[in-house]
């Protein structure tokens, strides 16, 4: 993005009611239970499953019930239950044109997760979603508006499962 305005990190954070370990676990081992994948989600099949393989290198992916993997990204660091960070693979497509459709103006991006202890049942989760001068400037300038109200979606789903809501 030569000559214009580098487009800044996604921060968003959530306080959680709930323990630090408790919290990572719900977000890497649950994440299926609560993810929206409805709306948040890459294959055109009907999700049943999300996983989280649990190690650096690991994939993060959906599955449908077709059988069908779309993979979401890998895991770039494993530091349970403190830190968890990501590529994240949906802004390599094409969104609301069909689902599956490469863009050529789309490049990975990647997500990264704190969970910081503030109490013996309080955790601080932090989110920065980073990356976004890989796209073209039409989607660096398109995207972050639309992500920032998904990761806002997405932490409070996640807290109101931790906290059994």
């Amino acid at each position: 993005m030569a000559g214009t305005e580098p487009v800044p990190p996604i921060h968003r954070s959530v306080l959680v009611r709930s323990d630090r370990d408790h919290v990572f676990e719900v977000f890497v081992r649950e994440i299926g239970q609560w993810w929206p994948t409805s709306s948040h989600s890459l294959g055109s099949a009907e999700v049943v499953a999300v996983t989280v393989e649990r190690h650096a290198g690991g994939r993060v992916y959906e599955t449908g019930a077709d059988g069908t993997e779309c993979t979401w990204g890998k895991v770039l660091v494993w530091e349970p239950p403190e830190r968890f960070a990501m590529t994240w693979e949906s802004t390599r497509y094409e969104h609301g044109s069909g689902r599956g459709r490469l863009s050529p103006e789309g490049a990975v991006t990647e997500v990264e997760l704190r969970f910081l202890t503030l109490g013996p049942a309080l955790t601080r989760v932090e989110l920065e979603h980073r990356g976004w001068d890989r796209l073209s400037p039409d989607l660096a300038r398109r995207y972050p508006g639309s992500y920032t109200a998904g990761w806002t979606l997405i932490l409070d789903r996640l807290t109101a499962y931790a906290e059994g809501r």
